[in-house]
């Protein structure tokens, strides 16, 4: 049985779309599994700590080295990579904010990215020094924006600081099967939004169907 965590960012609990998409993920995934292992985590009420003078002196110590106040600093970024580790597959809701994350999540993929945990340096490859310890992972990639024209090609291509950095982030960690469902126009043409939903919907589906079922 695949072990899924998945992981809520946006602020809002009540009309919050990439919620609901990871609620649809969640609902399907129960409707074909029995007995589903799932893990939940909301980085809206985690409080997640931003990373400090202490937190990076303590990661790049070896852990024999480290002081109490180092072992202490790492405790939260020491339980988020746990969970990443346990993990088979990897469910992200996530809106675009400001054209990029939520600040919550952004803080948590500081805690998450550390060195000779999630990924180690390769000195030798200057073009690619970054080896990911994260493997035989599936990420799904679940979105909202307001707005449409976000993908690659599309007229506000220039303005994703959203799936582009999210997907950069997860590669350098080692995970490369990654899925993107978003849901676009909210603020918009309310007809092709309607349409955005259903197909996100659908598409997620589809998605557990074929890949992971």
């Amino acid at each position: 049985m695949k072990k899924v965590l998945v992981l809520n960012s946006s602020a809002r609990k009540l009309n919050s779309k990439s919620r609901k998409l990871t609620e649809v993920f969640t609902d399907h995934w129960k409707n074909i599994h029995n007995n589903p292992v799932i893990h939940y985590r909301d980085l809206a009420d985690s409080q997640v700590p931003h990373i400090d003078e202490a937190w990076i002196a303590a990661a790049f110590k070896p852990k024999a080295s480290r002081s109490p106040e180092e072992i202490e600093a790492l405790t939260t970024s020491n339980t988020y990579i746990a969970e990443l580790q346990e993990a088979d597959v990897i469910v992200i809701g996530a809106p675009m904010y400001n054209w990029s994350i939520p600040s919550t999540f952004k803080a948590y993929i500081d805690q998450i990215l550390r060195v000779n945990e999630t990924w180690k340096l390769n000195p030798d490859n200057f073009e690619n020094p970054y080896f990911g310890l994260l493997k035989n992972k599936t990420l799904f990639l679940l979105l909202s924006r307001g707005a449409q024209g976000y993908e690659k090609g599309e007229y506000n291509e220039h303005m994703n600081f959203q799936s582009n950095y999210l997907k950069t982030v997860f590669n350098i960690i080692g995970v490369t099967n990654i899925h993107v469902v978003a849901v676009n126009g909210e603020s918009f043409d309310p007809e092709k939004y309607q349409e955005s939903i259903k197909s996100s919907h659908q598409a997620i589906k589809d998605l557990i169907e074929k890949e992971l079922n």
